[in-house]
């Protein structure tokens, strides 16, 4: 009787002991089904071992194997060219290349044919020079250039103080102020050229440009138009040097400004620093020449300039 009541009253252990052992018994018998199934038979132990896959040697090549060398060789669509499969020889190599510059000695050149220098104004810094050329075949009209620009046919290669060398093709020219023309045989010889500086300005152009302020002028366009037509006489106004402030072009300081001269006439006085027109910078001499080609088509200019240590504004209202 003890024992019936010691199993009634813990029954619900008993219970669960069974239940524990037939969940063992089923994993054993699980775990046995998967390791038959994954494990290797006595087949595949007793077959030989995989062995990796080695790409195949490539196949010789046949002699139809394809190959341009025949239509470079002959080039069927330019009958002109020839082949194209030509390797140059160091023979026709060196043909081709053009020999180097000869400037052993410049002052020596020839003469530029065709084109002649009418004024410069050097600077002791190359970029900063210009000069005032004219071809033969547009006489009457200059052209104002500076180094590496064209004219005639030909480049600038350098300004000097008297001449301007250039370059026609591999060919080093020079032409040179003050140095008259060949003379025909029997003819007379020439009058001196005049070697001064700036002249004062003519009548007609003094009469154009009108003062109406300290730093205020009306100018004809009549008077504008016959200074760009002579850009020699443009140049001879003053001596032009570019100026730095820590290793950097500021501007262009002027020299030789008189009062009778164009500039004087203009405002302008001896050793201001010229720094902007029309907000064009004067720092770089591509923005000098861009400001001076729109010279003609203005209405209204404005240089902004440095007068003894003072910023001023000279306007000029073009009418």
């Amino acid at each position: 009787m003890a024992i019936d009541k010691l199993l009634k009253r813990h029954f619900w252990a008993v219970i669960l002991a069974l239940v524990a052992l037939a969940a063992f018994f089923d994993a054993q018998g699980i775990m046995h089904v998967v390791g038959a199934g994954l494990g290797p038979d006595e087949k595949q132990l007793s077959a030989p071992g995989l062995m990796a896959r080695v790409p195949p040697a490539p196949v010789s090549a046949s002699p139809h194997a394809t190959n341009a060398e025949a239509i470079l060789a002959r080039n069927p669509f330019d009958s002109v060219t020839g082949p194209l499969n030509l390797v140059p020889t160091a023979d026709s190599a060196s043909a081709v290349e053009a020999p180097p510059l000869d400037m052993s000695d410049p002052f020596n050149a020839p003469d530029c044919d065709g084109v002649r220098v009418l004024i410069i104004a050097a600077s002791a810094d190359p970029d900063w020079s210009f000069a005032a050329l004219e071809t033969s075949t547009e006489k009457g009209k200059s052209f104002l250039r500076r180094r590496g620009g064209e004219v005639g046919g030909k480049t600038v290669k350098f300004i000097g103080w008297d001449r301007v060398w250039m370059v026609n093709g591999n060919l080093l020219c020079q032409t040179q102020m003050f140095k008259p023309p060949p003379l025909p045989s029997g003819a007379p010889a020439p009058a001196p050229m005049p070697t001064g500086g700036a002249t004062p300005v003519s009548d007609d152009i003094k009469k154009g440009i009108q003062r109406i302020g300290p730093n205020e002028f009306n100018v004809d366009r009549g008077v504008v138009d016959k200074i760009l037509e002579n850009q020699a006489e443009l140049m001879r106004q003053a001596r032009i040097v570019p100026e730095q402030e820590n290793g950097k072009v500021v501007g262009i300081r002027l020299f030789g400004v008189r009062a009778d001269t164009l500039l004087g006439t203009l405002g302008m006085e001896n050793g201001d620093r010229l720094e902007k027109i029309n907000g064009f910078d004067m720092t770089s001499p591509e923005k000098a020449l861009e400001a001076y080609a729109r010279l003609r088509t203005a209405d209204h200019l404005t240089i902004s300039l440095n007068r003894k240590g003072s910023e001023q504004n000279l306007d000029y209202n073009i009418k």
